[in-house]
Formats: structure tokens, C-alpha cells, sequence
């Protein structure tokens, strides 16, 4: 499928972009862009912008003079980050640790992006990182940590990894039981070896549920955007957390 921009208004734009492993299968990756109240723009994540996407952002922000930053929210999405830099090089540049390790010479803010000094800087999205499990592993298999992003205005979240829709048809998923959110297929191995993890995770888990419960909208970086019922976030969560209790239990019964 092409590049593409979806509207979930409000100031928030989903891209849904080309991740091809091995050049040939698409796995898919994401980019949100997000008007502020101030009139400015942001990304969350780097994608290399092409074609009729690049000319609606440009079009939207001032031929791109209106993007004030880019925030790397996951330390393992790299790939994009000096391409996104050169077409906005006036933005700021934030990421992670990894993010300034992978691009040593790119033009970092001092500050992590997963940082409350940056969480402070942009009132108009509510930032969180999940509880109990490492938000860069040192195993680079492991990708189920990362920073999610929420714009209320719009009831959009932003999310990289740690949250996956399952392109999975209804029917078929009925049938099966799956719930259509479900946690990162790696997460049983991002939990802190430490006791108590699996149990920080849930608690974090069902805190977003709370926090966040009128999100319309979540957007998953190698699978789909999903619309939910206004208040059926918490719900969508639970389930989630159902599907990944064995995960949970086993890891808990190890370090008992």
C-alpha cells in the first residue's frame, strides 16, 4: 500500500509509511504530525516523507517552516532521523540515548526525549513510558519499550511497538477470541529483572486505560490505525492485558 496521510483532526495527521525487511516484505512504520496550540507543528517519529505525502505536509506547514520539532519516541526506530532532520532542518531534534549513539552528528537537544523537561515543553500531547519494562533493551531483538504520545484534543495515540492492532478480520478474530490491541509480541522479554516488574507494568497499564480513556483513535507503528468507541479505551486494555497475564504469571513465577 502507498504512503499516505490520514486526518484524525484536531491538528493530528497519521502517516502511514514503507518498511520493507529484506526489501521485499512491507512490515510498515509510522509519523504523526501535530499542529500545536501555538500555530506550530511537530512529528512524533522520523519517516522519510515522499511524493504527494511530502507535498500535503509541506502544504500544510508553510513549505515546512512551521515544524518547530521532531520527537524520537521509539530508541530503536533510527533509520529515518538524518533524512527527516535535512527536509526540516530548522525543527528540534530530540531522542533517545540510542537515537544520539546511531546519529553521533546529528544536532541532538541535550534533553532525552522521554524527559519531563520535554513532556514540559508541549503541553498539548500528554507523553508516557511503560512501567517495569526496559525502554532500551540491551537485547535489539526486544522492541516492546517505547515513549506513547496522546493528543487529546484529538483522542489520538501515537504508539510505536508497544501496543499492536492485529490486522486480523473481525470474524476470524471473533472466532479465535483475539482483542484487536494487543501488547508487544517481545514483551515478556523487556520485563526489569527485578521483582515487582510485571506487576509496575499492569499498574501502568491500567493508569493509561484511566488516563486516556477517550482516546478515538490509536495508531500503531507496523500495523494499522484503529477507531474505538469514545470510553471503550479501558476496556480495549484490559483485554490486552488478559492476553499477555500468561506472559505476566510466568515471569512472576520464575522470580518468586
Amino acid at each position: 500500500m502507498a504512503d499516505r496521510v490520514i486526518d484524525l483532526g484536531n491538528g493530528f495527521w497519521n502517516i502511514r509509511g514503507t518498511l520493507r525487511i529484506g526489501g521485499v516484505v512491507n512490515v510498515g512504520t509510522q509519523s504523526s504530525l501535530v499542529r500545536l496550540s501555538s500555530g506550530d507543528f511537530l512529528f512524533l517519529d522520523s519517516y522519510g516523507l515522499r511524493d504527494t505525502v511530502a507535498r500535503q505536509v509541506r502544504a500544510l506547514t508553510d513549505d515546512g517552516r512551521a515544524v518547530r520539532a521532531i520527537l524520537n519516541l521509539h530508541p530503536f526506530h533510527t533509520i529515518h532521523c538524518e533524512t527527516m532532520h535535512r527536509m526540516f532542518p530548522q525543527a528540534l531534534l530530540f531522542g533517545s540515548d540510542r537515537h544520539r549513539r546511531t546519529w553521533p552528528a546529528l544536532p541532538w537537544q541535550p534533553d532525552a526525549v522521554e524527559s519531563a523537561q520535554v513532556a514540559g515543553r508541549f503541553p498539548d500531547l500528554r507523553f508516557s513510558l511503560p512501567e517495569g519494562i526496559d525502554y532500551i533493551c540491551q537485547n535489539e531483538r526486544v522492541h516492546a519499550g517505547s515513549l506513547l504520545a496522546y493528543h487529546p484534543a484529538s483522542g489520538s495515540l501515537h504508539v510505536d511497538d508497544t501496543l499492536n492492532v492485529l490486522p486480523i478480520p473481525g470474524l476470524l478474530r471473533r472466532l479465535l477470541r483475539l482483542p484487536r490491541l494487543t501488547f508487544h509480541p517481545t514483551l515478556g522479554q523487556a520485563l526489569q529483572d527485578r521483582p515487582g516488574a510485571a506487576r509496575d507494568f499492569r499498574a501502568w497499564a491500567l493508569q493509561i486505560a484511566k488516563e486516556w480513556r477517550d482516546a478515538r483513535t490509536v495508531c500503531a507503528a507496523h500495523s494499522a490505525t484503529l477507531a474505538i468507541r469514545p470510553g471503550s479505551f479501558p476496556d480495549h486494555i484490559r483485554r490486552a492485558l488478559d492476553r499477555a497475564e500468561p506472559v505476566l504469571k510466568r515471569f512472576e513465577s520464575k522470580r518468586a
